[in-house]
């Protein structure tokens, strides 16, 4: 793939591609004075829709937990439903 100059992207055109795509993200970084390390962060980052993370593998078990939930009887999901309809406002 060849990356290709479009000078009429948007910013919402690229922030689109990237959830779509998915984006990684791995930095090491050292910040330091005078040559002595003094702070050390360490980033890894996947940046995508829930779509493509769980095509790609990533986050399935929080997807089948939150699934869960949201179909267990009594569960969250249950109680804003009872909260609606028991609602008579004030």
């Amino acid at each position: 793939m060849r990356p290709v100059r479009d000078t009429r992207a948007t910013l919402v055109d690229v922030l689109d591609r990237v959830l779509k795509k998915g984006l990684l993200i791995n930095a090491d970084v050292i910040i330091s004075v005078a040559g002595v390390p003094l702070i050390g962060v360490s980033l890894r980052a996947a940046v995508a829709n829930i779509e493509t993370m769980l095509s790609y593998g990533i986050w399935e078990d929080w997807d089948a937990a939150h699934r869960a939930v949201a179909g267990e009887p009594g569960g969250p999901a249950a109680n804003r439903e009872i909260g609606m309809i028991g609602y008579k406002g004030g």
